[in-house]
């Protein structure tokens, strides 16, 4: 087997199962921060706390997508069980995963009077459906986002992760959520921004903000051999004209995560200010705007890892990984962070 830039076998590594993060740091700040300083090919260790010695001419941006309660039970006409996890508005109705065996015209029962109907089943395995409930006058009504996530609120639960085997808790309520989440829409956290504390957001000087709403897409796994013929799931994204003066400009851009990378970067192709991003960096389609990233360890052979070696290259991202692990960093959303100056 070859492996090359284009191999997705070449972003492949093996991760011992107890380095996976179930539960967050504890302060949030208090995580492993790996800096890698690519002028002088340096590797340094420290505390996430520390992270503004490393960032004193850096602009930082920040995605302030806000992660709803996705995923909700309920039951079929037939009375079996069923999970669905809300994924994203979809032409005036929603497009869904369900767990459980659907059709076209399926009805789904939920707490609250909330009620889904199946009304297309995509490709990709995901549903769209229509969701209504029974209003104070007794009468029906489809509803809208607004309306839908109110009641997710109180009958939904925080969409963790495949691979935090373990239920949600009281406690991802507010840890899978950064402390300046504003926009609802994300059914996953922008996991670079969960480490900032309240105390260390303030002590930024120079930061802004973007938004784009995380998807199940995040965790789609590259199932292609070359990657260049990778379909990329696409999110809706919006950048103030503020934050676009920003991107506009010569400020050196530290990008908090791979949403914001994407976005900016796409930015940077379209110069639209909102719509959906499908980017995909890689080694051969590198950051043009960039400057500098801040990110989690991601998934063997996932297009976050590739994101990744699109700053620094296959073999030094495989190498950071290694080094990673031999000093028990803990990985993925919940994990510790990586910042390449």
């Amino acid at each position: 087997m070859e492996f090359n830039d284009f191999s997705v076998e070449s972003y492949n590594y093996d991760l011992p199962q107890d380095l996976i993060a179930k539960y967050p740091a504890n302060p949030r700040d208090s995580a492993k921060l790996l800096v890698y300083d690519r002028k002088n090919d340096k590797i340094i260790h420290t505390i996430f706390r520390n992270i503004l010695d490393f960032t004193d001419d850096m602009h930082f941006i920040f995605n302030n997508t806000k992660v709803i309660k996705a995923r909700i039970f309920g039951k079929k006409e037939s009375g079996g069980k069923v999970e669905l996890l809300l994924n994203r508005p979809f032409n005036n109705k929603f497009q869904v995963y369900i767990r459980g065996k659907v059709k076209k015209g399926t009805k789904l029962f939920f707490d609250k009077g909330l009620e889904a109907q199946v009304i297309e089943l995509l490709e990709d395995g995901s549903r769209v459906v229509e969701f209504k409930c029974k209003m104070e006058n007794r009468k029906w009504k489809n509803l809208d986002f607004l309306e839908l996530v109110k009641i997710l609120e109180e009958i939904g639960h925080v969409p963790l992760p495949p691979y935090i085997k373990r239920r949600d808790e009281k406690l991802d309520e507010s840890e899978y959520q950064s402390v300046f989440a504003l926009k609802e829409g994300a059914i996953a956290a922008p996991t670079a921004s969960l480490h900032f504390s309240d105390e260390l957001l303030k002590k930024i000087k120079n930061k802004s903000y973007l938004t784009l709403h995380v998807g199940a897409g995040t965790f789609k796994p590259v199932e292609v051999s070359d990657i260049r013929e990778h379909k990329m799931h696409s999110e809706f994204y919006e950048i103030p004209k503020k934050t676009a003066q920003i991107l506009d400009s010569d400020k050196k851009i530290l990008a908090v995560g791979t949403t914001v990378t994407r976005t900016v970067e796409y930015y940077a192709r379209v110069k639209k200010l909102s719509g959906e991003c499908d980017l995909f960096l890689h080694p051969k389609n590198p950051p043009i705007r960039v400057n500098h990233l801040l990110t989690n360890f991601h998934l063997p052979k996932s297009t976050l890892i590739i994101l990744v070696a699109s700053f620094i290259g296959r073999t030094k991202t495989l190498e950071l990984y290694k080094e990673a692990i031999e000093k028990k960093y803990r990985f993925y959303s919940y994990g510790d962070a990586m910042l390449i100056i």
